[in-house]
């Protein structure tokens, strides 16, 4: 099983894309307001923004998009005026994580957790040294 789509309900569908193009995904199905879908630019998940339904779950989730240069991205993403709710900060599991919010309130996190993230030295099954 592999975890590809994720789709995020909202009544700022174009706010949220706008957002999200920012982030650095792309658009690739485009039916605003009501529905837009997006690329992620590594390994093919997509992200999709769908017009509030009238009966649509509360979230309470983050979503987490993995960066080769965290700290860059964070200043990329800055000086384009996307305000974070914590900087870049190095964790002690073992990844660096800066936090923001999208035009919906829900939580992202832009992570580097490198090989850390399948591989950290507390997994399950990992041979003792």
């Amino acid at each position: 099983m592999n975890l590809n789509q994720v789709t995020i309900y909202s009544n700022k569908t174009i706010e949220t894309v706008e957002f999200f193009e920012l982030l650095g995904l792309k658009r690739i199905v485009d039916s605003l307001p009501r529905y837009a879908r997006l690329e992620c630019g590594d390994g093919g998940s997509t992200l999709s923004v769908n017009e509030f339904p009238e009966h649509a779950p509360i979230n309470n989730i983050v979503l987490y998009f993995e960066c080769d240069d965290l700290d860059a991205e964070y200043e990329r993403l800055t000086a384009l005026g996307i305000k974070f709710t914590e900087p870049p900060t190095d964790r002690p599991w073992l990844w660096r994580e800066a936090y923001l919010l999208d035009p919906n309130g829900n939580k992202i996190c832009l992570y580097h957790a490198g090989e850390n993230r399948l591989d950290p030295p507390w997994r399950i099954g990992a041979e003792s040294n």
